[in-house]
Formats: structure tokens, C-alpha cells, sequence
């Protein structure tokens, strides 16, 4: 009696769900990408405390060289030419939403009296909620 080899199957990777992982991941990362709204760079005074921000706060930046800096929270910063230029801004983000909080973002040798005039002109646009942006000092042994 003769007996017929087996073929053996030839080995396949199934591909038809890779189109669908590739599409998951690309999902994953359009999700979770985080756009930096305001490039300002800037050296922040230290402090002992902070308090974590709202993510969707709008930002002024002043740089050491004194550039304002502006952004609602949801596009890149854009410079304004002076005060008044960011009392129209805070009025604008403040009539949209009037709980809208605001992130001031100054470098350590900005003078104090450049700080005071724009929180003047947040002050003048109603902003309900001001936080300075500071660094946190790290503190040895703490953790």
C-alpha cells in the first residue's frame, strides 16, 4: 500500500488586523500629544510652593529682554506690543469665558513694575483667577 506525503501548510502571518493596530496607535498618539502653547524661554524665579494649573489657562509670557507674549490656552503664543495690547487680550478671553484663568509666566530679572502693569491691565479685564508661574525648589531628602 502507498502512502501520499502530507504537504505541509506553509506558514502564514496573518496581516489583516495590522491595518487596524496601525490605525489604533495613530489614534493613541493624536490623543495624547500635548502642543507647548507658549515657547517664551524664560528663567522662573524660585519658590518653596506650587500648585498645579489648569491645562486650558491662557498664557502671558515677559521675557528678560521685556517681550509680552500672549496665548488663549490653544495656540501658539503670539507677542503683543504693550499693555493695552494685553488688557484687549484678557478682556477677549474673559468675555468668552468668564471663569477663564491666566498663567503669568515672567523671567526672575523682569522688573516688578513690568509684573504690576499687566497684572493692572488682568485686573482691568475682570480675570477672576491669576497664577504666577514659578520654580519650584528641589529640596534634598524630600520625597
Amino acid at each position: 500500500m502507498r502512502l501520499k506525503a502530507r504537504q505541509k501548510p506553509n506558514a502564514v502571518v496573518p496581516t489583516a488586523s495590522m491595518a487596524d493596530i496601525v490605525f489604533l496607535l495613530i489614534i493613541f498618539f493624536v490623543l495624547t500629544f500635548n502642543v507647548d502653547v507658549d515657547k517664551a524661554q524664560v528663567v522662573l524665579p524660585k519658590t518653596g510652593l506650587r500648585f498645579e494649573v489648569p491645562k486650558k489657562s491662557a498664557v502671558i509670557s515677559v521675557t528678560e529682554a521685556g517681550q509680552i507674549r500672549v496665548s488663549s490656552g490653544e495656540e501658539t503664543s503670539t507677542t503683543v506690543s504693550g499693555y493695552e495690547d494685553v488688557l484687549a487680550f484678557a478682556a477677549e478671553q474673559v468675555a468668552r469665558d468668564a471663569e477663564k484663568a491666566f498663567i503669568l509666566k515672567a523671567d526672575a530679572r523682569v522688573p516688578y513694575q513690568t509684573i504690576d502693569r499687566i497684572l493692572d491691565s488682568l485686573k482691568q479685564a475682570r480675570a477672576s483667577t491669576i497664577y504666577l508661574l514659578s520654580d519650584q525648589e528641589t529640596v534634598e531628602g524630600a520625597g
